[in-house]
């Protein structure tokens, strides 16, 4: 079992991101060596562990996933020493640091420049026998002996993409380790230089190297029949909540021209999950959810890549409209937490929002109020539930009632979403005004915390709607 050391306490505070890269000076050195600083389009940015604390301690951040940045090293020692290196790290900071090992795989041969600029098919790299068995050995010393948390897998190394047959029995090896396993674009090979001029990377072909290599696995039926690995696709999906949906229309047309076979589109995408990173949203998520679950949706950063006052911005306003957005409230903290932490320790249940119900904080405020000060607490009391209502999408319901017998005795029916949410929701300049206003006026309080006898059928009661 991949484990998640961390204090509960810890996690019921921060944000766990699932997408921050480690960049290693052995890694930079060797790419320098091989001319390579600039594969990718653009410098690599420096790293240092202290920097990434200090922002994940002014953004919230309790826990960051470590991966190898792209490009692909091709050189298995500096692949080695990054993963150990992200393993110290890890170890010198408990709770803060996973890392998913990065693999040996070079597609075959070393990379060549001449190589990587060819347009032609047969140039195209095959992973060799002895290749795939030293990114196996580096599986087992990375899960085994430095307790990697999972292992992260480049779209194409060298030109040979995820999905191609020759790396099923490294596929097979992941799924005997129930691996989790973070995808990340890397530059497409072969490539024309024209492609990296006019729109970089970044900004356009990485989400098509995303999709292109989750695509390829898809159409092969390859996380179907290796269905104990779950896949992190990075920034937001890419271009899978268009592609999808195409693929399912032409799968007949390509199976009876015999371009494909099988394939068992619900167990591919029950396997895959997606990071946020990049140019989150409302809509972004409302899109995703249309080929996903909300389980199924993790924070991410891309850190160092973006400059850590921008990231700290980005998860501020995350926050925000996960907050505000009525259709995406009950999903605010499994996808800023509750999700990561279970896939990478699964010794809990899985979060659903099914499961909001039990969670929700339901009581019935039982207050009496001195009779002369009866009209003005009123006025207070239905400002402070009307704003609450209006303003908190977790605050359910806020309902103020009055005895029949007794016009002082007062009672409020409160359902808050969660803990959070409750908490939340005390700090409000609108509850402030009511508790410092009415705190003369109150002569009796009880805040008795209800437990629902019958879970289930609260589950439905908030899941009905008028006809």
């Amino acid at each position: 079992m991949l484990g998640l050391m961390i204090a509960a306490n810890g996690f019921a505070q921060g944000v766990i991101d699932v997408h921050s890269h480690i960049i290693t000076p052995e890694y930079v050195s060797s790419l320098e060596n091989e001319g390579r600083l600039m594969d990718e389009g653009f410098p690599l940015p420096k790293y240092d562990v202290e920097n990434h604390l200090k922002w994940m301690d002014e953004a919230g951040v309790q826990t960051s996933v470590l991966t190898l940045a792209a490009p692909q090293p091709s050189s298995a020692e500096v692949i080695r020493q990054a993963n150990e290196t992200a393993a110290r790290i890890k170890k010198e900071h408990p709770g803060r640091f996973l890392f998913c090992a990065a693999l040996p795989l070079t597609g075959g041969r070393a990379y060549s420049r001449s190589v990587v600029e060819t347009s032609s098919d047969s140039a195209r790299p095959i992973a060799t026998l002895s290749d795939v068995t030293k990114a196996i050995e580096e599986v087992k010393y990375a899960l085994d002996v430095l307790k990697a948390d999972g292992i992260k897998l480049a779209t194409n190394v060298g030109g040979q993409y995820l999905g191609a047959p020759e790396l099923d029995t490294l596929f097979s090896v992941l799924n005997e380790r129930k691996a989790v396993v973070i995808l990340h674009p890397h530059r497409p090979e072969p490539v024309n230089k024209q492609v990296m001029q006019q729109t970089p990377l970044a900004m356009q072909e990485y989400l098509s190297e995303t999709t292109r290599a989750v695509s390829n696995m898809i159409s092969r039926n390859l996380l179907a029949r290796y269905n104990n690995i779950k896949v992190v696709v990075p920034h937001c999906g890419a271009y899978l909540p268009l592609a999808i949906p195409r693929m399912k229309s032409l799968t007949p047309v390509m199976q009876a021209n015999k371009m494909v076979g099988e394939i068992d589109y619900e167990a591919n995408l029950r396997a895959l999950y997606y990071d946020l990173a990049g140019a989150h949203s409302p809509e972004v998520i409302r899109m995703l959810l249309t080929i996903t679950t909300p389980d199924h949706l993790l924070y991410g950063s891309d850190y160092p890549y973006v400059a850590p006052q921008v990231l700290k911005q980005s998860l501020t306003r995350m926050k925000d409209y996960l907050s505000k957005e009525p259709d995406l409230t009950p999903f605010r903290e499994m996808i800023l937490w509750k999700n990561a932490k279970w896939l990478f320790d699964q010794s809990e249940e899985k979060p659903s929002a099914e499961t909001t119900a039990t969670n929700m904080i339901v009581r019935i405020a039982e207050i009496e109020v001195f009779p002369q000060y009866l009209e003005e607490y009123l006025a207070f009391a239905n400002e402070v539930d009307r704003l609450s209502i209006e303003r908190e999408p977790g605050v359910i319901c806020l309902f103020p009632m009055q005895s029949a017998e007794d016009s002082c005795q007062i009672r409020i029916l409160e359902i808050y979403a969660s803990e959070e949410v409750y908490q939340q929701h005390l700090k409000t300049p609108h509850f402030q005004k009511y508790k410092q206003g009415t705190l003369h006026m109150v002569k009796d309080l009880k805040l008795p915390t209800m437990k629902p006898l019958d879970p289930e059928t609260m589950k439905l009661i908030f899941k009905k709607r008028d006809k």
